[in-house]
């Protein structure tokens, strides 16, 4: 009886002691857009941080400007990355034309917000090692859904995400202009991972929390927080 006490005891402590985080980080790409605000409204709702990887080019035009739905953004706790200026294909340009889209955007973040971004999506995810020597920031991939595909609906993005959603990961999902389906996805998407355990947080706070420090130029495009190639 003495030897089963202690092993009694151990058990309970195991099962009530701290579990290991399980944690996601929710990003979109390509904004600010006309849908921008109503997905910061699921956001608060639902009370989660998220990750915009922005287009300084496409947030304002003769007809509009989103630039202030990214201050909106950042002041509600959302971490603004950077998305290019341009969105091109960054293996067809030169070092300085890649030099010229990474700074220009971080410069108009910088403008709206103070700070400048240290998480970069390549447009596309078109990298090459002339593009990872000559861009010091943590390059960002995810998984995705094709929430830029229409045929592709809210209920099949949320599926798609939830299939492929695990500890440490990134998702990446889209918001661009008139992308209501991603809207209504996050809707039944952000309490159905939540119900599965997982807290979602911001990029950055992700690798934080994972005890990662990404180097830059290290080759990596990550799509979770731990992979280490």
């Amino acid at each position: 009886m003495k030897r089963i006490i202690p092993i009694i005891v151990a058990a309970f402590l195991a099962a009530c002691g701290p579990k290991p985080d399980k944690i996601i980080a929710l990003s979109f790409d390509d904004g600010p857009s006309n849908v921008t605000d109503d997905i910061l409204d699921i956001l608060k709702k639902e009370k989660v941080k998220a990750s915009f990887f922005v287009v300084g080019s496409w947030a304002k035009t003769d007809e509009y400007d989103y630039s202030q739905s990214m201050v909106k953004a950042f002041k509600q706790g959302h971490a603004i990355e950077n998305h290019t200026w341009d969105h091109p294909y960054m293996t067809r340009l030169t070092k300085e034309q890649m030099t010229d889209e990474i700074e220009r955007n971080a410069d108009w973040i910088e403008s709206l917000i103070g700070e400048r971004p240290e998480f970069f999506r390549p447009p596309y995810i078109n990298v090459n090692p002339l593009l990872h020597e000559t861009v010091a920031l943590t390059f960002i991939n995810g998984i995705n859904c094709e929430d830029w595909e229409p045929r592709v609906d809210a209920a099949m993005r949320t599926q798609r995400i939830l299939d492929q959603a695990r500890d440490g990961d990134v998702i990446l999902m889209h918001d661009m202009m008139d992308n209501v389906q991603t809207v209504e996805a996050l809707k039944t998407l952000i309490p159905a991972l939540k119900e599965r355990g997982f807290e979602l947080v911001t990029v950055p706070e992700l690798f934080k929390r994972k005890g990662v420090t990404p180097q830059p130029h290290n080759g990596i495009v990550y799509s979770n927080a731990l992979q280490t190639r």
